[in-house]
């Protein structure tokens, strides 16, 4: 992929080895699938390109709003992993924090091998993920939680830096010669989407004001984004933590009668072609999918072999990456694939 990644990636020993446990992931999982066709015959000989290991339960537990696109490309990633793994995985969510919780001690009690869980609210989840230690039941973290995942009790993560896109975002915005973003805040109390917004305020040469939005009512939260920039001709940036929400944005500023650009987090098949038509300035890449995959093989791996991704020590990175109008017809082709 010709896909830029922000200069922030390089100036960090921590991220650095990062980066590297993600390729070493990535040679494990070449490496770590045995496949019994043509070398296995008989009854018990697993399918060609599946793992030949014992049939491992894995339960993916995320915070998904119903409906998200985002989500079912981490999916994707996951069903993917464990059709390779010889893996029985089960997909449950919640957006509230405490019925998340109650879902992580639902497949403790349901006795499985393995969890992995995002922590978009660490301290509601903390006692859940204590049950399933105390249990033994190893739980990996992936795409949001990269602050508290170690002191969750979680064996590995596999995610972006929030804070880390956020300023190369500001960067970007700078570049572009804005003034004035409004960034778009749709979960208040997401710590991944807290952490984004201040990630741009903190680079961002110009005012970075911050707009919390009902997530769980798009029409009521594109209503919110079209009377602010309506109010405040200043703005010339919108910049949403979604797909979803940077196509609405768009619709908005129209609306407005703004001349303010958007740019997002995030991206799915829509917002790629609004890369491509130039309606949306930027998105940057968290590669859900990869995290839906890395999570549950990560897993598998751990059951297997013991392995642990970083060492145990540093979070796996996925992103950021930017896709820019010059460099999206590489991500389109996986995008129209629905894995992108």
């Amino acid at each position: 992929m010709n896909m830029t990644p922000s200069r922030h990636l390089s100036g960090s020993s921590v991220r650095g080895t990062a980066l590297a446990s993600a390729f070493a992931a990535v040679c494990l999982l070449a490496a770590g699938c045995s496949s019994s066709g043509g070398s296995e015959s008989g009854s018990d000989a697993a399918p060609a390109g599946q793992a030949d290991t014992p049939r491992l339960k894995v339960a993916l537990i995320t915070h998904s709003a119903p409906g998200d696109v985002f989500w079912e490309l981490v999916q994707k990633g996951a069903q993917a992993a464990a059709a390779k793994d010889n893996i029985e995985l089960t997909y449950t969510n919640d957006p509230d924090a405490t019925g998340q919780a109650n879902l992580v001690r639902d497949a403790v009690a349901d006795q499985v091998d393995g969890i992995a869980v995002t922590l978009a609210k660490p301290d509601a989840m903390k006692s859940a993920v204590g049950q399933a230690n105390a249990a033994g039941i190893p739980v990996v973290g992936l795409n949001s939680g990269i602050e508290a995942w170690q002191s969750e009790g979680l064996l590995e993560y596999f995610g972006q830096d929030e804070s880390v896109a956020g300023q190369a975002v500001g960067d970007k915005l700078d570049a572009y010669k804005a003034k004035h973003a409004l960034c778009v805040i749709h979960e208040q109390g997401n710590v991944a989407l807290e952490a984004r917004c201040a990630g741009v305020k903190k680079t961002f040469g110009g005012e970075t004001e911050n707009l919390y939005v009902n997530g769980a009512d798009p029409d009521t939260a594109a209503e919110s984004i079209t009377a602010k920039v309506g109010q405040d001709p200043t703005i010339d940036e919108v910049v949403t933590n979604s797909a979803t929400f940077a196509l609405a944005a768009v619709k908005s500023v129209k609306e407005a009668g703004s001349k303010a650009g958007v740019a997002t987090f995030d991206l799915n098949a829509d917002l790629v072609k609004a890369v491509q038509s130039g309606d949306v300035q930027f998105a940057v890449d968290q590669q859900p999918y990869l995290q839906g995959y890395l999570a549950v093989d990560s897993l598998w791996l751990y059951k297997t072999n013991g392995n642990l991704s970083g060492g145990g020590e540093a979070p796996v990175l996925t992103g950021p990456a930017f896709v820019t109008k010059e460099n999206v017809a590489a991500v389109a082709e996986f995008a129209a694939k629905g894995t992108r």
